[in-house]
């Protein structure tokens, strides 16, 4: 029975990346090692939650087997080792081995048209995201050629004076990107084009009670996107306003006390949605909101990341 191979295995860990301490995702679930949530069926990550280098392989190897293995045997009988890897990291990031087009080209053995199709997968929340652009191309390279080229620990980003973080699966496309959000939230990232100061790193994950190794890998940039979106959100709630003007009717003006009344009754009404918004989105980002409480109450800092 085909098993993803060692090689396998390093190939996705490089470019899920492993966190080996836990750390919330974009959207606020708990997920450690190559991106494991509890949802995977092998592990339930919680605050504080730690695993070995080894014990984050030995979960991702048990989730493969469990949840995707059997799904491209199915989808690719027959497949060679090489070709069996590749529909194995393809499913484990997208979960489409089912109904991926490029799978009916690869029975066909149209290579031509795997290596167009897969790459149609390039896509995350509406838009083509360079990262998924480069990994389905590696897909491709180890289903078409059994390359494994991608199976690198890190894509890095270094200058002789190694002043620069390490980066740790984001495309050279993405970087600017990651820079202009940590500018954006007061962080010296730095004049190098393509580069980011370790120490902005450092300063970021500290901050927001991150595993301290100066490395933009998938906590510190699930742990960025979390800290956008907040902003966002709290502006957006910050950002309405109520207008009320005059108001006739077929019979004639409405009484001004009448007026003064819906007047009250519709500001009350908004401020009380505004206030339970405002506690969700306390809640939903209450990582975010240790991090700007830290410095001042870090007692209570520490009780909102422990839930």
């Amino acid at each position: 029975m085909m098993k993803t191979s060692a090689q396998g295995v390093a190939f996705i860990e490089a470019h899920e990346g492993v966190v080996l301490n836990a750390y919330r995702d974009p959207v606020g679930i708990w997920t450690i090692g190559a991106g494991l949530t509890a949802a995977s069926g092998v592990v339930t990550p919680k605050a504080g939650m730690k695993l070995s280098r080894s014990e984050a392989t030995e979960l991702l190897m048990q989730s493969l087997d469990k949840n995707y293995e059997p799904r491209v045997r199915k989808a690719m009988p027959g497949a060679q080792q090489h070709e069996f890897d590749g529909g194995v990291s393809f499913d484990f990031n997208t979960g489409g081995i089912f109904k991926a087009s490029w799978v009916a080209r690869w029975r066909a053995k149209d290579s031509a048209g795997v290596r167009a199709r897969i790459k149609l997968w390039n896509k995350a929340g509406g838009r083509v995201l360079a990262g998924l652009v480069r990994r389905r191309e590696e897909e491709a390279e180890l289903i078409l050629e059994g390359n494994y080229f991608g199976a690198e620990e890190t894509h890095a980003i270094s200058e002789a004076n190694g002043e620069l973080a390490r980066l740790v699966g984001p495309a050279v496309e993405e970087v600017l990107t990651i820079k202009e959000r940590l500018d954006s939230l007061g962080y010296a990232v730095g004049d190098a084009k393509l580069g980011i100061r370790r120490a902005a790193v450092v300063q970021f994950q500290s901050d927001h009670g991150l595993h301290v190794d100066g490395i933009v890998g998938a906590a510190t940039l699930a742990t960025l996107q979390r800290r956008m979106d907040a902003r966002k959100k709290a502006v957006e709630a910050g950002g309405g306003g109520v207008a009320i003007g005059g108001a006739t009717a077929a019979g004639g003006a409405i009484e001004s006390v009448a007026v003064e009344q819906l007047f009250w009754w519709l500001a009350g009404g908004i401020a009380i949605a505004l206030l339970v918004y405002g506690l969700v989105l306390a809640i939903r980002y209450r990582d975010i909101v240790a991090a700007n409480i830290a410095q001042i109450a870090p007692r209570a800092a520490a009780w909102l990341r422990s839930w």
